[in-house]
């Protein structure tokens, strides 16, 4: 029995418990080394980053399922190989954003909605009855509100993992027309919350439109979200074995599109101040005695400790700014890259000692963002996950908003990863705020969604999302509120001994720049 690409069967793995399990994988790719075939399989409703390179004793032939002839792969925008998007569902939400709360610790928080009357144009907080437990659902919520006030919707700031997609907000699909040397292209459908693409850096997914692959002018915006319109067999597979870079060895998890000649190393050397990738130890060697960097090209905007981040111009830096998206692009799978960084800043975060400034993590931002995005790569690097890094980055991101006076939330979709660190931040800065209210006068303090958007700079949607995600939300004698049990409160505080790293705004000297004017660039 011959076993082929497309076919599916059991294939036995090591899960976190270290135990065996025989979960349904696809062969996605057959090859044969020294006269034996190995066989790349993609676990079913598992991450790509598992995916990995087995032997036969590991399949179980007796389960085996052939790929059916006639179920072609269906195409999406006439591109044979491609795969369709994922079917997107719409997820009806309330617009809480300009009314109030109330904060009780451990009893109630009145919140948005019924609460206020308007009198002219100021807004009147109306008192809120005490309750003595939270016993209405979030669907009593909606079913109250549906008589007096025609639902929004509101993008959750929630992109999972594919086991769990969420809808971005909807918005009218309209054609874009592509500019590629001078000449207009066929009309492109554009994708809710999604802006124009240029030329992207590799190939199939992050394929090359012109001959030299760089585009005739720079775009004034980008978006890094990858549509999956060129997925196809290449690009689902990991093409790079191993990464050397500085003290540290990685595997990558997903494809980059790095140079061909170099996926068949055993090892790729990147130098870990210029990530100038080379083919050996020795060219590394030699690298090192000609490279006078020491730590990220751009300014220090940020130093405390042993942390320091740097801004880093994607036009003025474009060398390094592409090796850092070929770097990240190992580590994250719904991102896409360009050869044209003008766009983009990013900001490296780095770990400090004798022998110069170690890369850390990373995140990018447009210059100029149509969407109030702040993020839309972050990246903290394996062996420095789980540390606090990633809320580091968050929290950092965050701050520069503050600076700039503009509310921010990250381009969609996240990563699990992503998504799981962004729902821990917003909800640890929102308890925060609610939990350091003081009462007035023996009253319980309010606090409406928009101050709440205001001191944190977390976009009202993202802060109604967080609410909702705690299932702080009630409604109570025709109002709304929010109840912090003792459970959220206990959980919250043994959340925040445990976040020993945390930004001090003082530490930061950042001049924001009004990146609508040309000459900025």
């Amino acid at each position: 029995m011959e076993v082929i690409e497309g076919c599916r069967l059991p294939v036995l793995r090591r899960n976190q418990e270290n135990e065996d399990e025989w979960p349904l994988a696809e062969i996605l790719s057959v090859k044969d080394i020294s006269g034996r075939k190995v066989f790349y399989v993609h676990y079913i409703d598992f991450n790509k980053r598992l995916d990995e390179w087995v032997t036969p004793e590991r399949l179980d032939l007796k389960k085996i399922q052939f790929p059916k002839k006639e179920a072609k792969t269906p195409t999406k925008n006439g591109l044979p190989g491609s795969r369709p998007s994922s079917p997107e569902r719409e997820l009806k939400t309330l617009d809480l954003s300009l009314h109030s709360s109330t904060v009780g610790i451990g009893k109630t928080i009145p919140t948005p909605g019924l609460p206020y009357l308007c009198t002219g144009a100021s807004l009147q907080r109306v008192p809120v009855v005490k309750i003595p437990d939270r016993t209405n659902s979030i669907e009593n919520v909606t079913k109250n509100l549906l008589s007096k006030r025609k639902l929004e919707a509101v993008s959750l700031a929630t992109q999972c993992s594919p086991a769990t997609p969420v809808a971005p907000t909807p918005e009218i699909v309209t054609p874009v027309y592509a500019q590629q040397n001078g000449s207009a292209r066929r009309p492109v459908p554009a994708v809710a919350g999604r802006k124009r693409k240029a030329n992207c850096l590799g190939t199939d997914e992050d394929s090359q439109d012109s001959s030299d692959g760089i585009p005739s002018a720079p775009r004034m915006t980008g978006s890094l979200v990858s549509d999956r319109s060129h997925d196809d067999i290449v690009t689902r597979m990991k093409n790079i074995e191993c990464i050397e870079l500085g003290r540290h060895r990685l595997k990558p998890w997903y494809f980059s599109p790095y140079p061909q000649e170099l996926t068949s190393l055993p090892v790729l050397y990147l130098c870990e101040f210029c990530l100038k990738y080379l083919k050996s130890l020795k060219c590394l060697q030699r690298h090192l005695t000609k490279c006078n960097l020491r730590h990220p090209p751009g300014n220090e905007i940020y130093r405390k400790g042993t942390i320091s981040f740097f801004e880093i111009d994607g036009r003025k830096n474009k060398n390094y700014s592409q090796n850092l998206c070929l770097l990240a692009k190992c580590f994250l799978d719904h991102k896409t890259l360009y050869y044209d960084t003008d766009p983009f800043l990013f900001y490296v975060m780095t770990e400090y000692d004798c022998k110069g400034f170690h890369i850390v993590g990373y995140f990018s931002k447009e210059k100029e963002s149509t969407e109030d995005y702040n993020v839309a790569c972050i990246l903290t690097l394996p062996p420095y996950q789980r540390r606090g890094y990633g809320k580091l980055l968050i929290e950092f991101s965050y701050e520069l908003s503050k600076v700039e006076g503009k509310t921010g939330t990250p381009e969609k979709p996240l990563s699990d990863l992503g998504l799981l660190s962004y729902r821990s931040y917003w909800s640890q800065t929102i308890l925060e705020i609610l939990m350091e209210l003081k009462s007035e006068n023996g009253e319980r303090p309010q606090i409406t969604i928009n101050e709440i958007s205001e001191l944190t700079s977390i976009k009202k949607e993202d802060v109604i999302s967080t609410l909702q995600y705690l299932n702080l939300i009630n409604y109570y004698k025709g109002q709304y509120i929010l109840t912090l049990s003792e459970d959220i409160v206990e959980g919250h505080e043994k959340a925040m001994l445990k976040r020993h790293l945390r930004i001090d705004s003082k530490c930061l000297h950042f001049t924001p720049k009004d990146w609508s004017k040309r000459g900025k660039w």
